[in-house]
């Protein structure tokens, strides 16, 4: 028999793993778009939560807040920006408008704007201002636009729904390319009382043309999603597609404990988003200075999110100057680093791997060096393979991700080391999607074997990295 026949025989054996419910070929598999693909890589950002709560002391403001309320004694994007690089942060979203009706920029479809503040003679725009930071600092920039307006006289009215697709326009044509749009479902009585019935399709539409590129955050997306929760963490199980057949924003939405976990089989690729704030509120407020988030705690959250395969919104108020707290920028400062230690050096990058076949080695095969090349969009087909450190070393953390293009597919892995003649386990999990970060006791062992114990389609993944961290 030719060689290569029978490496097909052995590899057609290698990936007959154990499955999970199965699409008909992995060509049904849900797959993201090109989009999708970029927020995936974003992977972590900033939330500026900013405006007339910030002076108030309020969480919701109620919208009869005097206009001359806004006046931030020093604002700078720039620190706000430098700020974020600190942290690792890829890009920023700031409330451009809350729940109170107050817009960040002089919207020529409202009254109650910074045009309208003391705030730079009222010739001041926000909206500019950091957009404008986040290209000069190499970040991305989204907005929050909130439907509720507890301010705008025609909130309730079928008029209302032109009054916001006209706001939302000016965002979407008026401050340069766009990564994110945020709507979270909140829907309550305006100044006269009435709900207001939501047009969502349309506003989509005005996003898909005018921002293609941008994606949309929801409890049902339809870019990304809400993660349930607001403690900055997903499930462990964390599957990036999602069924929104019946379930709308905010009331309307799915439940917490599916948001959290995705459905494996779901209809629609809607990755989860994970929000949490620095500090206990959303907004600045004087008392809470003592109660920011230790950078221990923000690696805490980020392992749970961005190690479960879910993207990180870090919500982090400026204060009454316009400025990021010193207490907010050290914690962000000390998670940076933190963050830098730990993932600073890839023991794995460039090391051998060969798969493994009913417990005994195969010889190397070239596409197989590609988990260890750095590279996350190139991919390799894996079922069990060990990866060869060259000498033994000490580590506690491993990171795996899946070749998203082509769809999410593990349901199920383990780890095991090479010690004292026999494999031995020290960790395993669920689903991987675009990235898993696994931590466990450290340990010292040259040969390390990873393997795929469910799996949707044919296991492809993209990289294994290996780290000694504190």
């Amino acid at each position: 028999m030719r060689q290569s026949s029978v490496f097909l025989l052995l590899a057609s054996a290698l990936f007959s793993l154990p499955a999970l419910a199965q699409p008909r070929s992995s060509q049904d598999l849900v797959k993201p778009s090109a989009a999708q693909l970029a927020w995936h890589d974003t992977e972590f950002y900033l939330f500026f939560h900013f405006g007339p709560n910030t002076f108030t002391n309020l969480e919701w403001g109620h919208g009869t807040e005097a206009e001359d309320l806004f006046n931030p004694s020093g604002l700078d994007a720039d620190q706000w920006c430098r700020v974020a690089k600190q942290a690792g942060a890829r890009g920023v979203v700031i409330t451009a408008k809350h729940h109170d009706g107050f817009c960040l920029w002089p919207s020529a479809y409202s009254t109650h704007t910074v045009r309208e503040s003391p705030w730079k003679n009222g010739k001041g725009d926000v909206l500019r201002e950091l957009s404008d930071a986040c290209r000069r600092h190499g970040l991305k920039f989204g907005v929050y636009l909130s439907p509720w307006d507890r301010n705008h006289p025609e909130y309730g009215t079928p008029t209302y729904n032109d009054v916001y697709a006209n706001t939302l326009t000016e965002l979407l044509t008026g401050y340069g390319e766009l990564f994110e749009v945020w709507w979270d479902g909140a829907n309550a009585e305006g100044p006269n009382g009435k709900k207001q019935a939501y047009d969502f399709r349309r506003f989509e539409k005005l996003v898909a043309q005018y921002q293609p590129n941008a994606i949309i955050f929801s409890d049902i997306g339809p870019g990304c999603r809400w993660a349930g929760n607001e403690q900055g963490t997903v499930n462990e199980t964390n599957w990036c597609t999602l069924d929104t057949a019946g379930f709308g924003r905010g009331a309307t939405g799915p439940p917490a404990d599916t948001l959290q976990r995705g459905n494996a089989n779901g209809a629609h690729w809607i990755p989860a988003e994970c929000d949490v704030s620095i500090r206990p509120g959303w907004f600045y407020h004087p008392e809470e200075d003592d109660r920011v988030k230790t950078p221990d705690q923000l690696f805490d959250i980020y392992l749970k999110s961005v190690g479960r395969g879910a993207n990180l919104i870090l919500n982090v108020p400026p204060d009454r100057r316009g400025r990021i707290h010193p207490r907010d920028s050290a914690a962000l400062a000390g998670f940076g680093k933190k963050i830098h230690r730990v993932f600073g050096r890839n023991l794995a990058q460039g090391k051998k791997i060969r798969p493994e076949f009913q417990g005994s080695p195969l010889a190397p095969i070239r596409f197989l060096h590609q988990l260890t090349d750095n590279d996350a969009y190139t991919w390799s087909e894996t079922g069990a393979f060990v990866l060869d450190l060259r000498r033994k070393k000490q580590f506690n953390t491993i990171v795996l991700q899946e070749y998203l293009p082509e769809g999410q597919r593990v349901g199920a892995f383990r780890v095991d080391v090479w010690q004292n003649g026999d494999w031995r386990e020290i960790a395993r999990g669920t689903t991987i999607g675009h990235k898993k970060i696994v931590r466990f006791d450290p340990v010292k062992a040259r040969k390390i074997r990873i393997s795929v114990l469910e799996t949707r389609a044919k296991a492809l993944l993209s990289e294994v990295q290996v780290f000694k961290s504190e």
